[in-house]
């Protein structure tokens, strides 16, 4: 998931432009971006949408970020979905593991099958429970950071590379810690490419999977940055040195510029089993 395009549900027209899109992942938006008197009907709409032949046959993950769930539109929401096919329900406002305990028993009570959980990271409670959230539930498959949300909480510069990084990296910890991935949020504005550019590259150093983009035109960024064939590629360099190394009896040894030693190389041979063991 390089990419996460932000598709409001208030804007039916963006549906089918979502789908032919190059983003990896659709998030139909039911909560911020829907006013309160436009949520019964963006939810009959998201619906009908997920019931189409087009819906059914595209290989991007569908994410549906629903209302919060301490609010009446959760209830609201998770009824009108009960029969609908998806990849993953973004859940906002979870402060601690047992908010999200809560809402994940509410997600069970009306639907038979389970379904994958991203949880948003976006208070400064939320900050400090992060790795507790992220092992709250099995379903809890990945942790969003929500830096707009979060920074607006807490007074903090949103521009300042040195607190996106602190937040960028407590949330990373707190994924890590169960074995969920990370994703980053939205770069809020449109006009600066290169600032998106420079949170998404850092996000990536930090072992985030992708980005939420709000504009089609930010894509394309997202998946250059976060294709995982830049980092395969140096994997196999990594793993093929090591066993010239280690057939010259070498532990660790020279790689790039680099010295290279087990945990590293353990670390190299991770992520090509993950892509499916070619290396």
């Amino acid at each position: 998931m390089r990419s996460k395009l932000f598709v409001p549900c208030s804007r039916p027209e963006f549906f089918d432009k979502a789908l032919a899109s190059a983003a990896d992942a659709l998030s139909f938006d039911l909560e911020d971006s829907v006013p309160a008197g436009g949520k019964v009907a963006a939810r009959e709409r998201l619906a009908a949408f997920l019931g189409s032949d087009a819906a059914h046959r595209t290989a991007k993950l569908l994410i549906v970020r629903v209302n919060d769930p301490r609010g009446p539109d959760f209830a609201a929401d998770l009824d009108v979905l009960r029969g609908c096919r998806f990849g993953m329900l973004n859940i906002p406002k979870i402060d601690d593991p047992a908010g999200l305990i809560a809402a994940a028993r509410a997600i069970a009570a009306v639907r038979s099958d389970p379904v994958d959980l991203l949880v948003n990271i976006e208070s400064a409670r939320a900050l400090a429970h992060a790795a507790g959230i992220a092992g709250a539930h099995p379903d809890v498959k990945g942790l969003q950071v929500g830096l707009n949300d979060l920074f607006a909480t807490l007074g903090a510069q949103r521009r300042d590379p040195r607190n996106v990084h602190a937040a960028l990296w407590q949330v990373r910890l707190g994924a890590a810690s169960t074995g969920v991935f990370a994703c980053d949020g939205a770069w809020p504005d449109l006009r600066d490419e290169a600032g998106f550019r420079a949170e998404a590259e850092m996000a990536r150093a930090l072992g985030y999977i992708g980005k939420t983009c709000i504009h089609p035109g930010q894509i394309a960024a997202a998946n250059r940055i976060f294709e995982p064939e830049r980092d395969l590629a140096t994997a196999r360099r990594l793993v093929a040195a090591a066993r010239v190394a280690a057939a010259d009896g070498r532990g660790a040894f020279l790689f790039e510029g680099r010295m290279v030693d087990r945990p590293m190389i353990v670390e190299a041979e991770a992520l090509l089993e993950r892509a499916g063991g070619a290396a």
